[in-house]
């Protein structure tokens, strides 16, 4: 007996993909609105000997470089994701994106250590 679908009905699985892609595609863009709403307060923490412009320039050049990274760990992981499996890399990437995002946020204004600071957002 041949199986036949109906006009307009959506199979559960790909109704599944659509809601997995969603919900994971709003963390991720979550994390960036959060980071750039912010990045207007991070002059008078951060940036304070740089002025306002200026700070705001920093704030989101620090903003872009996690942009222009992400292709690089693009093809770094994608390759190892390659050799040893997607999941794997997966399993080994997620502490490391957890305990980066730690550590900046263990990180102290511009006061105590000064310049020291802002190398360490990159």
């Amino acid at each position: 007996m041949e199986r036949t679908e109906r006009a307009g009905v959506v199979p559960t699985s790909v109704r599944r993909v659509v809601v997995a892609s969603f919900v994971g595609t709003t963390i991720e863009w979550h994390g960036y609105f959060i980071y750039g709403t912010a990045a207007l307060v991070f002059p008078a923490l951060f940036f304070p000997g740089f002025g306002e412009t200026a700070g705001t320039i920093l704030s989101y050049t620090t903003f872009a470089v996690g942009f222009l990274a992400r292709p690089l760990g693009g093809l770094a992981f994608g390759h190892y994701g390659d050799k040893i499996g997607r999941k794997a890399v997966l399993v080994l990437t997620l502490p490391i994106m957890g305990v980066a995002t730690f550590l900046v946020g263990c990180l102290p204004a511009y006061a105590p250590i000064g310049v020291a600071e802002q190398r360490g957002q990159v």
